[in-house]
C-alpha cells in the first residue's frame, strides 16, 4: 500500500500526520468529515504514477492531534492547509478535495492566497445550508454524547458513516474509517467536530467563488445521501467557469465506492490541455 503516514508536521493547530508518494507534478488530496487521508488510499497508487501525491490527516482527524481544547473548525483547517503547502514548498499544486476538504481548500485559495494549478471539488461542503438534523442535534448536546458507553458510541459512528455510502466498500476499508474515532481521544474529537461546525465559514467565501484562479472540475456522486446532487448543481452555478460531471449510482464517498470511475474522471481532467 502506498498510503502511509510517515511524516509529522507541527502546525498552528497541533501535530499533523502526513505522507507523500510518487513523482511528477505536485498533487494534494484534501479529505473531509468524518474521514481521514486513508479515504484516498485506493486512488493514490494510480495517481502516483504521474504525480507527486501529498496527503495529511487534518487536525482533529485520523492520526493527527485531537486535543480536548483544540480548535478544528473550517477557518482553522483553511489556515492549516496553507501551512501544509508551505511546509511541502508547493507553490501551485493540483488540488483534489472531498467533503469539507472543499470548504477548507476554498478558504485557503480565496482567503489565504494559495494558488492551484487545477482544482477538483468532489461531493464537497462548500455552501449553505449544510448539515443534517442529526448533525445539529449532536452539536447542541455534545456532553450527552460524550457520555455514551464505548459500544454505543461505536454503533453511532458506524451508522453515521454507513449513512454516507450507497455501495458496498471493502470491510477492511470500513473498519479503517471507523477506527480513529473509537479511542477516548478520538471519541471526544468526533463529537467536538459537530459542535465546532458553523456555516459562517462557508458564507465568508461563497461570494468569491467566481474568482477562483484556476481550471475547476466538479465531480458529484449522483446518489449522495448527505449532500444531494442539487447542491452540486447550485455550486456549479456559482462557479460558471467549472466543468461539472456526475457519477451515476455513487454516493458521498466516490473514492472508495467507485475508485476506478473517479480515476477515469480525474485523469481526463488533469491530462486535458489548458
Amino acid at each position: 500500500m502506498s498510503w502511509k503516514l510517515d511524516e509529522t508536521v507541527e502546525t498552528s493547530a497541533g501535530a499533523v500526520a502526513a505522507g507523500q508518494f510518487g513523482s511528477g507534478p505536485a498533487l494534494v488530496l484534501a479529505h473531509g468529515w468524518p474521514w481521514s487521508s486513508f479515504s484516498w488510499h485506493r486512488i493514490i497508487p494510480d495517481l502516483a504514477r504521474r504525480y507527486r501525491v501529498h496527503w495529511y490527516d487534518m487536525p482533529g482527524y485520523g492520526r493527527s492531534d485531537k486535543g480536548a481544547e483544540q480548535r478544528t473548525s473550517l477557518d482553522v483547517q483553511g489556515e492549516v492547509f496553507a501551512e501544509m503547502l508551505a511546509h511541502w514548498d508547493l507553490e501551485q499544486p493540483i488540488v483534489v478535495a472531498h467533503d469539507f476538504g472543499g470548504a477548507t481548500t476554498l478558504r485557503a485559495h480565496l482567503l489565504h492566497g494559495c494558488d492551484f494549478e487545477r482544482y477538483v471539488l468532489m461531493n464537497v461542503v462548500a455552501m449553505r445550508p449544510w448539515g443534517s438534523e442529526f448533525f445539529d442535534h449532536v452539536g447542541r448536546h455534545v456532553d450527552a454524547f460524550l457520555g455514551l458507553p464505548p459500544h454505543i458510541h461505536r454503533a453511532v459512528v458506524e451508522a453515521y458513516i454507513k449513512g454516507a455510502i450507497v455501495n458496498d466498500i471493502a470491510p477492511g476499508d470500513f473498519e479503517k474509517l471507523v477506527e480513529p474515532w473509537l479511542a477516548e481521544e478520538g471519541r471526544g474529537s468526533f463529537y467536538r467536530q459537530f459542535a465546532q461546525a458553523d456555516e459562517k465559514y462557508t458564507a465568508e467565501v461563497e461570494p468569491a467563488f467566481g474568482d477562483i484562479r484556476c481550471p475547476v472540475k466538479i465531480i458529484w456522486g449522483k446518489d449522495d445521501p448527505w449532500i444531494p446532487l442539487e447542491r452540486g448543481k447550485a455550486l456549479h452555478a456559482l462557479i460558471p467557469q467549472a466543468s461539472f460531471e456526475t457519477l451515476p449510482g455513487v454516493g458521498h464517498l466516490p473514492q472508495l465506492e467507485a475508485p476506478d470511475l473517479v480515476l477515469e474522471r480525474l485523469n481526463a481532467f488533469l491530462s486535458r490541455a489548458l
